[in-house]
């Protein structure tokens, strides 16, 4: 017979009888976090209940409920959803910037979540600081010389940190980075196809006037960005939009920059689509017409990373490349796999580009998507930092095109940090192309 006194209960010791020589007790502070878990995770569904209804304050899209199916995923996943579906979250962290700012002068230390901000990159290579020193691991030097995610300037101008961070301590040598971009525009050029290479200055180089007077970084961030340029312009096939984004400001009276947000405006997008398409083939641009029709509004980046909501505002363009048409597409929502735009492929349509285009860009890319396919009459919108996922796919569309361009932003080249430049990726590219040449 089974001596039951020497096995244990298959209860919890809390509910078992008071009398039960193994009966325990709750402690108080068990309680109080059983409750608060269950509130915090029951205040979504409540608020939905009684007509609140959670915002998007990131640069992201608020979590979806996570799925039994994903295992332990299901609860590891819980605590995001039930956080951006919290209806007073955003006046909660308003306040707590206000506060933080209006006692100690400085944002609140609340740092961006997942997904927020700039859309990143995943590079491959070595982790140290590029400056030829094993003084502790990157993220170790970067936290102890006061580096911030997001750099407070005057008049409401915010900055990215990375822009000064990633030129501060690069993953790999700028002429490295370099090389494999000119590698793989050798691959294409020899390949017969045409290659363009452009670099979307960072807000820190065209709008430096907002700038504190001080801040970590400021010394060698202002020398990698003289000498990043020096290089950049050796670059073969490669387009400068510094000279247009200039001529664009003093046309404007101000800069073609949002202030809270790392990105250009609408003005920007414009010039981009503009200054690609006449370096690829002069003169095409001169029945252009691109009148505004109103405005766009969304929340800034950098004021979200900071725990803001605040507008950033621009006017919107149409773009008429034979002068008459409208040509400009809705806005991507998500830049994730290839976005092809070939209703008008083998068509001769004035003031736009008839060989089948491939162009891979980051975030740049993404807030020009109105107006890129304008354009072209057959263009593929490719996005590098989601390459991990698209490898095949973005190989693919190389071979199917006649012209490749690669636009990548300056932070991003200064620091290495570039899925194009992986040595795999490389490689593949390198091998397809030369083994699909067209003449």
């Amino acid at each position: 017979m089974t001596d039951t006194s020497r096995t244990l209960p298959p209860v919890h010791e809390a509910w078992l009888p008071r009398e039960h020589s193994l009966y325990r007790p709750r402690h108080g502070r068990q309680v109080t976090a059983l409750v608060c878990a269950a509130v915090f995770f029951a205040a979504p569904a409540l608020g939905w209940v009684f007509g609140g209804r959670p915002s998007e304050i990131e640069n992201r899209e608020l979590a979806s409920f996570p799925s039994p199916a994903d295992g332990w995923g299901f609860f590891t996943g819980m605590p995001q959803w039930a956080t951006d579906h919290l209806v007073f979250r955003e006046g909660a962290i308003e306040a707590a910037d206000g506060i933080s700012h209006g006692l100690f002068g400085e944002p609140a230390p609340m740092g961006p979540a997942e997904g927020s901000g700039p859309i990143p990159g995943v590079p491959d290579g070595p982790e140290g600081n590029g400056n030829g020193g094993d003084g502790g691991s990157r993220d170790e030097q970067v936290q102890s010389a006061g580096y911030t995610e997001v750099i407070e300037g005057s008049d409401g101008w915010l900055y990215y940190g990375d822009d000064v961070k990633g030129k501060c301590f690069p993953k790999r040598p700028l002429t490295e980075t370099f090389e494999r971009l000119d590698r793989i525009r050798h691959a294409v050029e020899a390949s017969g196809r045409r290659f363009l290479l452009t670099i979307a200055p960072d807000k820190t180089t065209m709008v430096p006037q907002h700038l504190p007077d001080n801040y970590a970084g400021k010394e060698c961030a202002t020398k990698a960005t003289e000498r990043f340029w020096e290089l950049a312009a050796q670059q073969r096939s490669f387009l400068d939009v510094r000279p247009s984004l200039e001529a664009a400001e003093r046309q404007l009276g101000h800069p073609p920059y949002f202030a809270n947000d790392t990105h250009w405006t609408d003005d920007g997008a414009v010039m981009l689509t503009r200054d690609v398409a006449e370096k690829l083939q002069p003169g095409v641009t001169d029945t252009w017409r691109s009148p505004g029709v109103g405005w766009s509004t969304a929340n800034g980046d950098l004021a979200s990373m900071l725990g803001r909501t605040e507008p950033k505002t621009s006017v919107r363009y149409e773009l008429m490349p034979d002068g008459e048409t409208d040509r400009t597409q809705d806005t991507l929502r998500k830049f994730d796999g290839p976005e092809r735009y070939d209703a008008d492929a083998g068509k001769d349509i004035e003031g736009t580009i008839g060989a089948p285009t491939a162009l891979i860009g980051d975030s740049f890319t993404f807030a020009s998507s109105r107006y890129l396919p304008a354009a072209f009459a057959d263009l593929t919108l490719l996005s590098y930092p989601h390459l991990g996922k698209h490898k095949d796919a973005t190989i693919d569309t190389f071979v199917r095109s006649e012209i490749v361009v690669v636009q990548t932003v300056e932070r991003s080249v200064a620091e290495g940090d570039l899925p194009l430049i992986d040595e795999g990726f490389v490689t593949m590219v390198e091998r397809r192309l030369a083994a699909n040449p067209i003449r």
